[in-house]
């Protein structure tokens, strides 16, 4: 049952709660012991209360999941883990996980009950309402980053990460439901009752729109942003950026890979390789350029 329950957790998912890092690395902090320790502290948080959503989710969808070809085998839906257990779980997370946020820091607190609330909502009625289910999940990408400003004294964190961060988890968004709607047209079961609200077409238009505007904005933060080194060496991550775009959406258009990103991220080596890079482009032009 406890494998079951880790199982349930879906830790490969607590890789989304690394935005809640952006503050402390591009504000410059990753020296400074005390803002690294309580944004570590913000993370294990934002891990707790992903997992208590997943538990609720699985809950909720249980009977839906049952008729997935591949869903069917999840701990809750195979029955190897228990409603009652799910639920007792996800409810502890909850209340060890609120009540820390707030001990952080106020505001922090305020917003991991905004991302514990808003995904409740997504789970109970958001996620079947096309568009806004993808910018629902865009917003838990920008409440992280939030989270992780609100945590530490920030003097050189710019506005337009936070416009960075909305475009891309959208296209990722996007670029998901785009995988799935190809699968479910290629005689693949799916529970998701909001893909009725999607087309190819359609999603190929929000794509265009989204990975461009992710493109534009990501080059005039590197470029434009007031903290960053003058020497404009930010400008030679660009490269990453548009590759790791263009890598995605070849995945999901022509390899037909499903569209999941955060499983994409652990599948696909050149994405990796793309990721780590940017990362370490990063570090070195923040740290020691």
């Amino acid at each position: 049952m406890f494998k079951a329950l880790i199982k349930s957790m879906r830790l490969k998912q607590w890789v989304k709660n690394f935005f809640v890092f952006a503050a402390v690395v591009f504000d410059r902090q990753l020296r400074n012991p005390e803002a690294l320790a309580i944004t570590t502290a913000g993370f294990m948080i934002f891990c707790l209360l992903s997992s208590s959503i997943y538990l609720i989710n699985d809950t909720l969808d249980i009977e839906a999941d049952r008729q997935h070809p591949q869903k069917k085998f999840r701990p809750i839906a195979s029955g190897e883990l228990p409603i009652r257990v799910a639920i007792i779980s996800a409810i502890l997370f909850i209340l060890i996980s609120i009540p820390l946020a707030f001990i952080l820091t106020p505001s922090f607190g305020i917003i991991a009950l905004a991302y514990l609330l808003t995904n409740l909502a997504y789970s109970n009625w958001l996620k079947h309402v096309p568009l806004i289910d993808v910018l629902i999940i865009a917003l838990g990408f920008v409440l992280r980053v939030a989270g992780g400003v609100s945590l530490i004294i920030v003097e050189r964190f710019s506005p337009w990460l936070y416009v960075c961060t909305t475009l891309l988890a959208l296209y990722f968004g996007f670029g998901k439901r785009r995988g799935e709607l190809t699968l479910l047209m290629n005689g693949n079961n799916s529970t998701r009752s909001v893909l009725d609200g999607y087309s190819i077409p359609l999603l190929d238009q929000l794509l265009v729109i989204v990975s461009s505007s992710t493109i534009m904005a990501y080059s005039l933060y590197t470029f434009s942003a007031p903290n960053l080194p003058t020497n404009n060496a930010m400008m030679l991550t660009i490269p990453f950026v548009l590759y790791a775009i263009f890598r995605y959406l070849y995945l999901i258009q022509i390899k037909g890979e499903g569209g999941a990103p955060d499983e994409l991220v652990f599948t696909d080596r050149p994405l990796q390789i793309t990721f780590i890079s940017w990362g370490l482009s990063v570090l070195v032009i923040f740290y020691l350029l």
